[in-house]
């Protein structure tokens, strides 16, 4: 969903159609074009990303020649992808706008900016290029007898499908509670193709209240999956409204994927456990590259607006990477802030509390900030929480809380890896260290949406000096900080806040 007003209800199709013929016959090419892309914004983007990718895949671990080969043909069909992305994205704006499928900018309503004509529906150009991509990679890693490429083949098939929907849904504006039923369908390929385990793994904290450490679900597992796939292509969809928030949270969550990915496929000795991770590489490249080529056009301020086509398509592929990577539980971490945006909009999703048809906050014309309304969502709830703000400010706060679940996991992950390492030996309290970040992690986040909060930090520190001892100790013996990929990110966002 993207905050925008859709024009092609309230138009009159019988008296349309003929004037859209008659342009088409005279002047093919007179269409206003849309802004350049923003390739100032996705250099220093793709600059931040590449510094720990590369780290990751060719300092710190050594990773076998067999699947390093395979990942880097796939990351250079990703980039490949990216370019083409960009040039296909103006020409196919041209044509949805012939057919009347555009939008206004509520976010903007009252300015001139808010009487342009925004050409929706654009996610279904990065979901065909992304099938493409995905197609053509068999050709260079499966073969006709790998067993791999059903459950690969399952996958784009499902995300296919989804894709599909999606632009059913942009086109017919299908009711939401009929939106919750279609990645139940889209989901059945991937289904009825799974053929690994059904397992989850109990986390160690919990064993003993559990008394199993590996729990195997049968097929409750299956419908777990099924949910999930639900639950992520609807979490995207609904936690949206602002110019560039649906890339936005994509791009951050992928990024997330393909470094935990790395430090997967790096710390196992499991030849199966690296390939289930390398295969969740292959998907999530792509989505990757095509979503910053979307979002060059869609940051504010927006010059395409993505659709539901898009928010299924990126769901789905995230869920979908998630299940055959085998880290399904894992992906809810990522997925923190959407899980807390639909357990504030439970009561209007479910008719407790009226719910609008678009829970947007009120735009002020003459001072161009938003305000929060009552409406249960977390763009609302960060209004509500930190003031007014502007539109572009508001989107770079919510990313980089959506950054948070990265750092959170990398510290999950170090404390699991290295349950009988140094840091052990060194009678360190890995516990410890991990609520010590996190907490250092918050305190710093809300230093940065609101300054004033800095003086209260350093009150913290000033009470709770082991947090400092705990934090030099972490980035002395992890091998990877464990903030390095979120700082670094984020101190780089903090350029599109001003």
């Amino acid at each position: 969903m993207s905050a925008r007003k859709r024009a092609l209800a309230t138009t009159d199709a019988t008296k349309l159609e003929p004037t859209i013929n008659a342009q088409e016959q005279t002047d093919p090419i007179t269409d206003p074009p849309i802004a350049p892309p923003k390739s100032g914004l996705i250099l220093k983007l793709c600059l931040f990303f590449s510094l720990p990718y590369l780290y990751l895949i060719f300092y710190r671990y050594k990773i076998e020649s067999e699947l390093k080969r395979p990942i880097l043909i796939n990351a250079g069909l990703s980039l490949a992808g990216f370019f083409l992305t960009q040039k296909i994205i103006p020409v196919a704006s041209r044509y949805v706008l012939r057919r009347n499928l555009f939008g206004f900018d509520i976010n903007k309503k009252g300015t001139p900016q808010g009487t342009v004509k925004v050409p929706e529906s654009l996610g279904i150009v990065v979901g065909i290029v992304f099938l493409v991509l995905a197609i053509l990679f068999q050709y260079f890693n499966f073969t006709a007898d790998s067993i791999w490429l059903v459950e690969y083949n399952a996958a784009l098939s499902s995300i296919c499908f989804m894709i599909l929907l999606g632009f059913v849904d942009d086109v017919l504006d299908v009711p939401w509670r009929v939106k919750l039923l279609l990645p139940s369908i889209a989901a059945l390929p991937l289904l009825m193709a799974y053929a690994g385990h059904t397992t989850i793994i109990i986390p160690k904290p919990l064993i003993p209240y559990v008394g199993l450490e590996v729990w195997d679900l049968g097929w409750m597992y299956k419908l777990y999956m099924g949910l999930l796939a639900v639950f992520c292509t609807n979490s995207i969809n609904i936690h949206a409204g602002l110019n560039g928030l649906e890339v936005g949270q994509t791009v951050v969550i992928a990024f997330a994927i393909l470094i935990h990915n790395l430090m997967q496929i790096g710390a196992s000795a499991d030849p199966e456990y690296k390939q289930a991770h390398a295969f969740s590489i292959y998907l999530v490249q792509p989505l990757l590259a095509t979503s910053l080529a979307l979002f060059s056009y869609n940051w504010y301020p927006s010059s395409v607006f993505v659709g539901d086509t898009y928010t299924y398509f990126a769901g789905m592929t995230m869920a979908v990477v998630g299940i055959l990577g085998h880290f399904s539980e894992t992906l809810l971490i990522f997925f923190a802030p959407q899980v807390l945006n639909f357990l504030l909009s439970v009561p209007q999703l479910f008719g407790f509390v009226k719910c609008p048809r678009h829970r947007l906050p009120r735009f002020d014309p003459q001072t161009g900030l938003l305000t929060g309304t009552n409406d249960g969502t977390l763009v609302n709830f960060f209004l509500r929480l930190f003031g007014k703000m502007s539109e572009k400010s508001l989107c770079a706060k919510l990313l980089i809380f959506q950054f948070l679940g990265v750092d959170l996991l990398i510290g999950i992950w170090i404390m699991e890896c290295n349950a009988s390492s140094k840091l052990t030996g060194d009678g360190i309290d890995l516990h410890a260290i991990l609520m010590a970040r996190c907490y250092r992690v918050l305190l710093m986040f809300f230093a940065e949406v609101c300054p004033h909060w800095l003086v209260q930090m350093k009150q913290q520190y000033a009470k709770h000096p082991q947090v400092i001892i705990l934090d030099m100790a972490m980035a002395m013996a992890e091998p990877l900080p464990a903030g390095f990929v979120v700082w670094y990110i984020i101190f780089s966002v903090k350029e599109l806040i001003q």
